[in-house]
């Protein structure tokens, strides 16, 4: 797949349409559905957004859970109870349900913001607050990422062997 990556600013129109940014739309072009999945995101007001195979990944990672505990049934619930499959039209739109709309309060514009496999779909002021609540969070913490090594490099800094 494709990296999903940046920003872009779309309209929404009155029956809720939306096109999806071309390069995000081109990530999600060699599954077998023509479209995507959304669910509400439940520490934000934001719409998460993925693939068939990531959508696969969270259902099988839910059975890592423990069987009718109040996580699994409490994630199974937010999650798979809440996705929506979302066709793509031909322009490339794709109609955002009303209530994932309210749930992230968008409006008329809304901002997709790339997350490497996936998307969301923030109302855009509330992307803004949110950005710089994590910069800062980030720069706070002192956070570091360490990098998975690839098939090329034999070290995690991204050094050749």
């Amino acid at each position: 797949m494709a990296l999903v990556i940046g920003r872009h600013v779309n309209k929404v129109d009155k029956k809720g349409r939306i096109s999806v940014p071309k390069p995000f739309r081109a990530a999600f072009v060699k599954q077998g559905f023509n479209g995507v999945y959304a669910y509400p995101l439940f520490k934000h007001p934001a719409i998460e957004v993925c693939d068939e195979t990531f959508m696969a990944r969270l259902s099988s990672s839910l059975d890592d859970l423990d069987m009718f505990s109040d996580e699994q049934d409490d994630l199974a619930t937010v999650i798979m109870n809440n996705a929506e499959a979302l066709p793509f039209d031909p322009e490339g739109r794709i109609v955002l349900p009303k209530r994932l709309v309210d749930h992230a309060g968008i409006r008329s514009e809304a901002i997709f913001v790339g997350r490497g496999s996936r998307f969301q779909i923030w109302d855009t002021a509330a992307f803004e607050i949110q950005n710089q609540r994590a910069f800062d969070r980030a720069r706070i913490s002192g956070a570091t990422l360490r990098l998975r090594p690839n098939g090329n490099q034999s070290n995690d800094d991204g050094g050749a062997a």
